[in-house]
Formats: structure tokens, C-alpha cells, sequence
């Protein structure tokens, strides 16, 4: 099984994706969008970013956990990774994400 993008509405009614590796683990969050479209044009945007050089920047928790977050050409950023508790392990969930987020498939659960 590949990766997959998980599109759902929040409670509030805003959208939001998870783009998951194959086995299921979430790999990156995106923001709440309030529309559908926005959140469409934001997983269309993951998949154009992972394979730019330069897109994902590691950062580290006040908690000396490590995450990354993936940013667009004009620096917005598109997802975030979950909390890692070590260098390495950002180091594969990026790796990760590059594999998957061009293929993944679209699971729409908005609706």
C-alpha cells in the first residue's frame, strides 16, 4: 500500500489534511482551511514542495523533540510532522514524505 492524503472537516466546518505513509502513520498536518478548495490547492502544494530542494526546515521543540515543517516557494508553510524524539527520526519522516506525497492517493472524508 502507498501513502494516502486524508482530507476531513474539522468541527467548526474548516478542512484539513493528513498525508499518511503506507503504514498508516501520519508523516504531516496541514492547517485548517476554510474551504474545501483551499485544502485541495494545499495537498496539491505538498506534492509539488517534498520534491523541492530547500522546502523542509527541521526545528527543535522546547522539549528537545524534533519536527519539520514543510514550506511553499513564497515561505508559507504547508504541513507540519508530528513530534520526533530524535534528529534521525525527523530525518526519515522528511524522507518519507518525499516518497509518498507525489503518488498518494486522495481519501476524501469531508463530506
Amino acid at each position: 500500500m502507498s501513502g494516502k492524503f486524508e482530507l476531513k472537516k474539522a468541527k467548526d466546518g474548516q478542512f484539513h489534511f493528513n498525508l499518511l505513509a503506507s503504514n498508516g502513520q501520519v508523516i504531516l498536518t496541514s492547517e485548517l482551511y476554510k474551504a474545501k478548495d483551499s485544502a485541495l490547492n494545499g495537498i496539491e502544494s505538498v506534492r509539488k514542495n517534498s520534491q523541492r530542494d530547500g522546502a523542509f526546515e527541521t526545528k527543535a521543540s522546547s522539549n528537545d523533540k524534533h519536527y519539520f515543517v514543510l514550506k511553499a516557494t513564497n515561505g508559507q508553510v504547508v504541513g507540519q510532522s508530528q513530534m520526533y524524539t530524535s534528529a534521525a527520526s525527523c530525518q526519515n519522516g522528511i524522507e518519507s514524505v518525499q516518497k509518498n506525497a507525489p503518488d498518494a492517493a486522495l481519501d476524501d472524508q469531508s463530506s
